[in-house]
């Protein structure tokens, strides 16, 4: 075969050797041979040792970092990920990408905007003072015509002081969040419960409705940032955490 067949031929090469930089890659993590916080080599370094293209490297790493055995760092690189307690982790969405990824039109209603003093039970949720104040809003999230989720949100003031100019009337407060406020930490509780006459209001649903609620604490270098509650009417919604088994050394 010629070099100019060469060329355009499809590489037959790349389904395989994604799987085994995958393994060759995983079996390093695993084996401690590249322990936490090992900064794997660059996405071009692989290209260039498994003689493939960028796609299929890039492939490979979003896959573990799906398994969570590494994370990426802007401007830094990809890394070996310490080990939690915990095994199933869910990443923080964007509601817009979860009603798109269903392709149905997306929009996003604010409904009430507030800041006032901490309450009682707001400082012991966020661990805050007793001079700590809060953003309060409250938003819907459409999928097509119907209502997808309901929003309640409490942003702590002094960990995100320029929340107090923005009104949250165009950008859901939670995309406004990722795109601005790096977050190191956050924890997931997840609930049903039976709608109550507010939440079955806004999302148009009849008052004991099954719903799925996701709350949410994120911190950022120890601080609160924000608590959402997040509401689901329950038949129309469910969560998937993807998780890798546990290897022994």
């Amino acid at each position: 075969m010629s070099t100019e067949e060469d060329k355009t031929r499809p590489d037959t090469r790349e389904p395989s050797l994604h799987r085994r930089i995958l393994e060759e890659v995983e079996g390093k993590i695993l084996s401690g041979e590249w322990p936490p916080g090992h900064r794997i080599p660059f996405e071009y370094e692989l290209t260039e040792q498994y003689q493939c293209s960028r796609m299929t490297v890039n492939k490979a790493i979003t896959d573990l970092v799906k398994r969570g055995l590494i994370e990426r760092r802007r401007k830094s690189g990809s890394y070996v990920t310490h080990p939690h307690a915990q095994s199933a982790v869910l990443e923080i969405h964007d509601i817009r990408l979860e009603v798109e990824s269903l392709g149905l039109p997306y929009r996003y209603e604010r409904r009430t905007r507030l800041d006032r003093p901490a309450k009682a039970a707001d400082r012991r949720l966020m661990e805050l003072g007793e001079s700590a104040r809060l953003a309060e809003i409250s938003a819907l999230h459409f999928a097509g015509a119907q209502p997808f989720c309901l929003e309640d949100r409490l942003i702590n003031l002094a960990a995100v002081p320029e929340v107090r100019d923005e009104s949250f009337d165009a950008i859901a407060p939670g995309a406004w969040l990722m795109s601005r406020v790096p977050w190191s930490a956050a924890e997931h509780r997840i609930r049903a419960v039976g709608a109550d006459s507010r939440t079955a209001g806004f999302l148009a649903i009849a008052p004991g409705t099954p719903c799925l609620v996701v709350e949410r604490r994120t911190w950022s270098g120890g601080v609160y940032i924000t608590h959402v509650r997040l509401t689901y009417p329950g038949e129309k919604h469910e969560l998937v955490a993807e998780f890798a088994p546990t290897h022994p050394k």
